[in-house]
């Protein structure tokens, strides 16, 4: 059913979806394409003009910079929409990679332009996910920028945590991780080595362990005092357009 999957309970947050609005989302639903991990779905400079809906699996964003090192710029999760920005502007400026095997719904941009003609509701829902997922990088360059390793590693981790509880994919008590060290180094500027320092401090401190690829909240209320971490720019609180 349309209305349980992960792009419905997420626009649902925005806007109350109606019977039509689900039929239209489910339009975007027809072109199905599986991905194994490990391969690039996007390449960064790629001109198509195609997004895509995230249906199942995680991915990454990421550059190559000239010396061959790599930063993630954001994870996504069902849900999600793939290159839409870049698909709106011609030319993708990042790589979109799985990180684990995937699902998506291919998207030419002349349809979802059309959905949004027919419907300015899920338009609206649609700019609200894209001015959230920009919301995130503002949080995500703080996290690099002024935020110790301790707190970008703690704040990364709620933020995700609230992604995905969104989504039906977790709660405050945890959730599932497919995330290696080397994926978390490469999106919070840590190396491999000092990633694993930091888990290992807040599994000592009775915060947090992230252990077989399972995030447990084991402190959540201390975890989040720790980072002053504030979910208000995820925006969840429930339906704004009835």
């Amino acid at each position: 059913m349309i209305e349980d999957t992960p792009l419905a309970k997420k626009l649902g947050a925005f806007v109350a979806l109606s019977t039509s609005d689900l039929s239209l989302l489910s339009g975007l639903h027809r072109r199905r394409k599986a991905l194994v991990a490990g391969r690039d779905l996007v390449h960064q400079g790629q001109s198509d003009q195609i997004a895509y809906i995230l249906a199942a699996g995680w991915v990454c964003s990421y550059k190559i910079l000239p010396d061959g090192s790599r930063q993630i710029v954001d994870f996504q999760i069902p849900g999600d929409f793939l290159g839409l920005r870049s698909a709106l502007l011609h030319t993708s400026d990042r790589s979109i990679e799985s990180v684990t095997d995937i699902e998506v719904s291919e998207v030419l941009v002349r349809d979802l332009l059309n959905v949004f003609a027919q419907n300015l509701r899920l338009a609206t829902a649609v700019l609200w996910a894209a001015s959230r997922d920009e919301a995130m990088v503002v949080e995500h360059l703080v996290n690099i920028g002024r935020r110790s390793a301790v707190e970008r590693m703690a704040h990364f981790l709620l933020e995700l945590g609230s992604r995905l509880t969104l989504v039906g994919m977790g709660d405050k008590s945890g959730y599932t991780c497919p995330l290696t060290q080397y994926h978390l180094a490469d999106a919070l500027g840590l190396t491999a080595v000092h990633v694993n320092r930091v888990l290992r401090q807040l599994r000592e401190n009775g915060l947090l362990t992230f252990r077989n690829g399972v995030v447990t909240f084991d402190n959540y209320q201390g975890l989040a005092t720790l980072v002053d971490f504030d979910p208000t720019y995820l925006d969840q609180t429930g339906p704004l357009l009835k």
